[in-house]
């Protein structure tokens, strides 16, 4: 999906503006077009499970299956307040929507200099404090007079057995880890020193990147933070991976915000420190094993078409003019080999195969209903092996539909969802 620029998050209004003036409109014709249910017909809210502990992604209850983060959600009126976060949390069945929490500012956010802030942000999600259950990193709008070195915006909402419970923490960022007055902002989780545990690389000033390693202490303080790391840009985009196999994650860096050229920045004991492949200018880039050789490839894609970059980080080139400019990359057929989801104008699925992606897209999916369609999440919500769709179709400010479209085989996904439901759902929860 199109990276944001800094004090964004790929779920916000902020965002969602972003990905449409850079994106253009996306309308997409369903077999139906459902009214989103009516607050009162939202299903009851049902109890978060409890677990002991995984290592599966985006895993708040740490119960072995995977989440859902839903931000921007639909409003009860329109221009009304932003009613927070939303989570859906996972069964052996998949997402289950009546199994949900509202996150709000009021209930968990952090005050700082005793005011509570305005609004959170979903930012990031991965366990920082390696105790089995993923947290998520939020961003907010601290008081700032704006004179000198802005405040750090970035809070920690810890996971524990029945999820994110809890008000969170502010993130702790030294000042010797921070360069010039820009927000220390974009977080993107990854373990870019090899040790086991998940680090923190934030956007800084003038070429820089702010590096935390973890683990994180559970007043969020990270386990070491150095003099901010020299880099060809100060934008950092996730997901993390570790694109040369070497066990250490990687990341794409921009130049700049919104569309310009990019680089892959290499992990290594020192962390994120060596700049690999320099990506061409693009709206979005996808990281994914596409298919010719054991390193990972890249995708970017811009309004003219989509560059690749197979095998990094020596990148050997090639383009598919077919695909957009919003790109997602997961293995929906189980094959070991990532499928380019591209959902600019249309929403399509381009196979990967042992040659690379095809020129043509081998499925195209027909969302449930009209508006402009996004895609919110690609992840194994069900725990078969295979990577599911979530795809949120936005119709107005009170109106929305979420579709999960489950893995597959020879198709790719299902021609119908698993699971349909509207964030209005959460509403209900205020």
């Amino acid at each position: 999906m199109c990276t944001t620029p800094p004090g964004g998050t790929l779920l916000t209004s902020l965002a969602a503006a972003f990905l449409l003036a850079a994106c253009g409109p996306t309308q997409h014709s369903g077999s139906a077009d459902p009214t989103p249910a009516r607050i009162a017909d939202a299903p009851a809210r049902l109890p978060v499970p409890k677990g002991q502990g995984s290592r599966t992604p985006d895993d708040f209850n740490g119960d072995g299956h995977r989440d859902l983060v839903l931000g921007d959600l639909v409003k009860e009126q329109a221009h009304a307040d932003d009613p927070g976060i939303g989570i859906v949390y996972g069964s052996e069945r998949g997402l289950v929507p009546g199994t949900r929490q509202l996150i709000t500012p009021g209930r968990q956010g952090a005050a700082t200099d005793g005011q509570l802030p305005a609004l959170l942000d979903a930012e990031a999600a991965c366990d920082l404090d390696k105790d089995g259950f993923t947290d998520l990193v939020v961003s907010t709008d601290p008081p700032y007079d704006g004179q000198g070195r802005p405040p750090v915006p970035l809070q920690i909402l810890f996971g524990s057995p029945t999820g994110l419970t809890g008000r969170a923490v502010h993130l702790t960022v030294p000042a010797a880890a921070r360069v010039g007055n820009d927000w220390p902002d974009q977080p993107v989780c990854g373990d870019f020193d090899g040790d086991g545990t998940k680090d923190l690389v934030l956007h800084a000033t003038g070429g820089h990147l702010t590096y935390l390693r973890g683990p994180f202490t559970r007043k969020g303080a990270p386990r070491q933070a150095g003099a901010p790391l020299r880099s060809p840009g100060e934008v950092p985009t996730g997901p993390a991976a570790d694109v040369d196999r070497d066990g250490y994650d990687d990341l794409i860096v921009r130049t700049a915000r919104g569309t310009g050229p990019s680089a892959v920045v290499l992990g290594g004991p020192a962390g994120p420190t060596r700049t690999g492949a320099v990506l061409p200018s693009g709206i979005d880039v996808a990281l994914g094993s596409f298919g010719r050789g054991k390193a990972l490839d890249a995708a970017v894609g811009a309004m003219g078409g989509t560059s690749l970059r197979y095998d990094l980080p020596t990148a050997v080139h090639g383009s598919l003019d077919a695909a957009g400019s919003v790109l997602d990359a997961a293995d929906f057929d189980g094959d070991g080999r990532s499928e380019l989801v591209s959902s600019g104008s249309r929403l399509r699925i381009f196979q990967g195969r042992t040659t690379g992606l095809p020129p043509k897209a081998t499925v195209t999916v027909e969302p449930p209903a009209t508006g402009t369609t996004r895609v919110v999440a690609v992840g194994d919500f069900d725990g078969d092996g295979r990577a599911d769709l979530a795809v949120r179709t936005y119709r107005s400010e009170t109106k929305d539909v979420v579709a999960v479209f489950s893995g597959a085989g020879k198709g790719l996904v299902t021609a119908e969802p698993s699971v349909t439901f509207s964030t209005s759902e959460f509403l209900t929860d205020s």
